[in-house]
């Protein structure tokens, strides 16, 4: 039986990306715990489209 933890997988979009009606979508998976992150994570990533840094978000 898996392991029941705090940690999850979340997925970082890219908003500026979105917004400017480019096709395709910068997007970076990585992990957050829950216990100590519960609101929606916004980090700043690198955007290879745009070749700049941009914020992103977490969507579900």
């Amino acid at each position: 039986m898996a392991k029941k933890g705090n940690r999850v997988q979340v997925i970082l979009e890219c908003t500026e990306h979105k917004e400017s009606g480019m096709p395709g979508t910068s997007r970076y998976v990585t992990t957050k715990n829950r216990k100590n992150t519960p609101d929606r994570m916004e980090i700043k990533k690198f955007n290879p489209v745009l070749r700049r840094c941009t914020v992103h978000k977490e969507i579900k």
